[in-house]
């Protein structure tokens, strides 16, 4: 709201009047008046105090549900990033907006673009990924890979192939795919985790690496299964007008 002319000038006449701190209402807003006389804007502490922290998308919805002091108001719910979702209200009349929820996806620490030995490789691989047909390809290799086979290996610069075992006393030659499809979590654990390209390689030391090769686009992807999956369960609310899910 801005100040009229009157309104200014009132606030002078009520500043040069105070000899003691006081508080005066001008055009329905208070101001506190201190006694040198300067005047400042009293703002009503309407607004939470602190923003309600969860590490699920449920969690959002349940709370955005249960948010009975906001059913008149617009609240807006935002896919920050593929791990971040944050819940905010409207403007007020004072420029402010309240943050009341922020949800942070709790992710395994991935260790990308680094070299692991064969047994580090295969739990990363177990308890990090999600089942693929490349993921099962990579642990047939690494899980029978001997030492003299990664020594071996022919490389022509994309794809690497290596004799592994493939039976009690049987060997075969088996060519390692690249790029490889794999879906690690690196997102909400109630959307489907993107699948997206890597680079695989061995090395010496029977030792193994992925390295990201989509540029991340995998990123949004993700940001569009959050969206749907709160647009989905928050379906009610949005058709009402009371929500509003951004990405």
């Amino acid at each position: 709201m801005e100040m009229t002319t009157d309104t200014i000038n009132r606030l002078h006449e009520l500043s040069l009047e105070a000899g003691k701190g006081k508080v005066i209402e001008v055009d329905g807003r208070h101001y506190a008046i201190d006694r040198h006389g300067d005047v400042c804007l009293i703002k009503p502490q309407n607004l939470a105090d602190n923003t309600v922290e969860v590490t699920t998308l449920m969690g959002v919805v349940d709370l955005v549900k249960s948010l009975e002091e906001r059913k008149t108001q617009n609240l807006y719910v935002q896919v920050k990033s593929p791990t971040k979702v944050a819940v905010f209200g409207h403007l007020d009349e004072y420029g402010r907006r309240e943050s009341l929820v922020i949800a942070k996806a709790m992710t395994p620490d991935i260790n990308y673009s680094r070299f692991l030995d064969q047994e580090q490789m295969n739990i990363s691989l177990q308890s990090q990924f999600e089942e693929t047909k490349d993921r099962e390809l990579l642990l047939k290799v690494i899980g029978n890979l001997k030492e003299e086979a990664v020594r071996n290996a022919s490389d022509d610069g994309v794809s690497q192939a290596v004799t592994i075992k493939s039976g009690v006393a049987t060997v075969s030659d088996v060519k390692v795919p690249n790029p490889v499809g794999l879906a690690p979590y690196r997102t909400f654990n109630e959307v489907t985790q993107p699948t997206s390209n890597f680079v695989f390689r061995m090395r010496e030391g029977m030792q193994s690496a992925i390295f990201e090769a989509d540029g991340g686009a995998w990123e949004l992807e993700a940001m569009s299964n959050v969206k749907e999956f709160l647009t989905r369960n928050l379906e009610d609310e949005i058709e009402t007008g009371h929500v509003i899910v951004i990405a």
